[in-house]
């Protein structure tokens, strides 16, 4: 079986981007490729159209076009002819897409299509409960006509997306994103630095970043030395029109007066993991997610972790036994969330052994692998008889 994977981002040092996408991308392309999958990987909004291979995945780099009219149209025509080339090509049998944007309205192609919901515009609009705009809706209302089938990382994201462009017939498989779990060690789950919390991600209004100061200020209360770092890219912030989201929480932080607030900036993932087994509690107040790999990665780090309340955070952790979930606008409850977990050291203990329990039995990449070939191969034979 050979699979082609069409993508925004990837994390490596030859393409441009990644983000939370790349990352759930890559983990499943590389077990796939371990199981016999030949796999191809196209990412487009490059720099230069290039291709390389490594690890026996062959890498397509595809050049960001520009146009005086029509670019919107004309560039995705110009990624199906580069596609539907190497499908003819190198012999793909079947194609995953993003939903981001509807990157895939107006494009053909002659083998089954799937569509993986990581978070199209449209739903994390609804989630915010901000307008959309017009091209984003109509080229992912049409993006999603031209699938054979869809795969959502949480039933939450499957059945708000079904929802909101109206999907009647289509089938719509739940897998969850998978971990390695070989590369997430953590020896010494009892050492870290007390007081510490830590948020990772990138600084933007939707994952509730905004909140955390009025939260860390109710926390500070309580325990005076407790500290909150911040890792992740910066952002422009949709509401105030603010090239950055990191400078307007250092206006509330001079507002404020609040001390112990450190943010530093994006960094390679060997360090980040190094900061998350640092920290003393990992938090993650999301307004919009489809899943959420950084949550996974923490709890797998064997972390004690504070989570949003809303949809999909509910198929990730069980609250009270392995995580604690509350809303990000409550910033009372959520304070008292991370000082629950200051507080108790044996409560503590059990979060952070059960969230690596949770994340083996749900989040193994090796059976998502596996679930992903199945349904690969029920696609295929589906589209073969018919």
């Amino acid at each position: 079986m050979h699979i082609g994977f069409l993508t925004p981002e990837y994390p490596h040092d030859k393409i441009s981007h990644s983000g939370g996408l790349g990352s759930s991308l890559q983990n499943l392309v590389r077990s796939l490729q371990a199981k016999g999958i030949k796999i191809s990987v196209f990412v487009y909004g490059q720099k230069a159209d290039t291709e390389f291979e490594e690890n026996g995945i062959h890498f397509y780099c595809i050049k960001q076009k520009t146009y005086k009219i029509g670019g919107f149209y004309l560039y995705r025509k110009y990624i199906n002819r580069k596609l539907n080339y190497c499908i003819r090509d190198t012999k793909i049998d079947l194609l995953e897409v993003p939903d981001w944007t509807g990157i895939t309205a107006f494009m053909n192609f002659t083998i089954p299509v799937i569509m993986r919901f990581h978070g199209s515009d449209t739903y994390f609009c609804h989630l915010e409960n901000r307008p959309q705009k017009f091209k984003n809706r109509f080229f992912e209302k049409h993006a999603v006509k031209r699938v054979s089938a869809f795969i959502a990382p949480t039933t939450f994201a499957g059945v708000l997306s079904k929802e909101l462009f109206k999907i009647n017939d289509a089938v719509i498989k739940t897998i969850h994103y998978g971990l390695d779990l070989s590369q997430f060690d953590n020896e010494n789950p009892e050492n870290f630095e007390s007081f510490s919390i830590l948020y990772l991600g990138t600084l933007i209004r939707k994952k509730g970043v905004l909140e955390l100061l009025d939260i860390f200020e109710k926390v500070k209360q309580s325990y005076p030395n407790s500290t909150l770092l911040l890792i992740g890219g910066d952002s422009a912030d949709i509401k105030t029109g603010s090239s950055s989201t990191w400078k307007l929480l250092q206006q509330k932080i001079k507002e404020k007066d609040i001390s112990g607030i450190q943010y530093l900036g994006k960094m390679p993932y060997p360090e980040v993991k190094k900061h998350i087994k640092k920290a003393h509690v990992c938090v993650f107040p999301s307004y919009a997610e489809t899943l959420g790999m950084v949550t996974i990665e923490s709890m797998a780090l064997q972390k004690a972790v504070v989570n949003t309340n809303i949809g999909w955070a509910k198929e990730i952790i069980a609250h009270g036994e392995d995580g604690l979930m509350e809303h990000p606008s409550n910033h009372e409850a959520f304070a008292e969330a991370i000082k629950q977990i200051f507080e108790g050291d044996h409560f503590r203990e059990k979060l952070q052994k059960n969230a690596r329990l949770k994340v083996e039995a749900n989040f193994d990449i090796q059976q998502k692998a596996i679930e992903n070939i199945e349904f690969y191969k029920e696609i295929l034979a589906t589209q073969i008889y018919d």
